[in-house]
């Protein structure tokens, strides 16, 4: 992977995570640095799966992939809140 696609993960991760953590109802008791990581990861993820069910690269936006990254984004997001709660 060159620089280009790091930092293109990285921005685009950072989005994913912003918009999973908004899905998100409530306060969530994650730090920005968390909600960065989850999105990135979820960026990834989501990725492969769109790849996965052939619909990662189509004419136009690609308003399915993004949905699913989001999603996990979200499920992410609540994941680590919740975790934080029980503490």
């Amino acid at each position: 992977m060159e620089i280009s696609g790091i930092i293109s993960a990285v921005v685009i991760g950072i989005v994913i995570g912003v918009l999973g953590r908004l899905v998100v109802p409530g306060k969530q008791r994650i730090g920005i640095l968390l909600t960065i990581v989850v999105g990135i990861v979820a960026a990834l993820i989501g990725s492969a799966i769109a790849g996965a069910f052939g619909v990662a690269d189509t004419a136009g936006p690609d308003w399915i992939e993004w949905c699913i990254q989001i999603a996990l984004a979200a499920l992410g997001v609540a994941a680590l809140d919740r975790a934080r709660a029980r503490h």
